[in-house]
C-alpha cells in the first residue's frame, strides 16, 4: 500500500501500487474502514466489487491504483437518493472498461457484470491522468 491518503469523517482513500498483493491490501482497507464506520451489513459485497475492480486496474494499468469510499449523506446538496456508500477505483489508463458477457468456461469476464447487478447506480468517469469506476450502494436501516 502506498499510504491512507485521506480518513476525514466519512471519506478513505488510499493509493496501492500495481503489484499482485494489491488486491488483497485493498480488500483488508475496505472492510476495516466499512467496519469502524459500523457498516458491516455492505462489507462482503462492497470488498467483493473492489476486488473485481481493482483485479481489472491491476491487469491492464501499470501505474498506482486509487481506492475511495465516502459515505454519502442524504442532506448532502449533490446528493440524490438515500444514505449510501460510494465506492471509486482509479488508475492511469484512459480506456474505460467495457462491460461483456462472459461464456460458461470463461475464467474472467465478469466483475463489470457483478458491479452492475449489486450496485444501485455505477459508471465510468475520465480524469486527468486515467479513468475512476464507481458504484453506488444503499446503505440499509439508516
Amino acid at each position: 500500500m502506498i499510504g491512507l491518503i485521506d480518513t476525514d469523517g466519512e471519506c478513505a482513500e488510499w493509493a496501492f501500487p500495481a503489484e499482485p498483493g494489491a488486491v488483497r491490501t485493498a480488500r483488508h482497507a475496505v472492510r476495516g474502514t466499512l467496519r469502524s464506520w459500523g457498516l458491516d451489513a455492505v462489507g462482503d459485497v462492497t470488498v467483493l466489487l473492489v476486488s473485481e475492480l481493482v483485479t481489472n486496474s491491476l491487469r491492464y494499468a501499470s501505474g498506482p491504483i486509487g481506492v475511495r469510499l465516502e459515505r454519502r449523506n442524504p442532506a448532502a446538496p449533490d446528493h440524490v437518493g438515500g444514505p449510501a456508500l460510494l465506492v471509486e477505483v482509479s488508475d492511469p489508463l484512459p480506456d474505460p472498461p467495457r462491460e461483456r458477457v462472459a461464456k460458461p468456461d470463461d475464467e474472467g469476464g465478469r466483475g463489470l457484470h457483478l458491479v452492475a447487478v449489486s450496485a444501485q447506480r455505477w459508471g465510468t468517469r475520465h480524469g486527468k491522468s486515467g479513468k475512476t469506476v464507481w458504484f453506488e450502494l444503499a446503505l440499509p436501516g439508516e
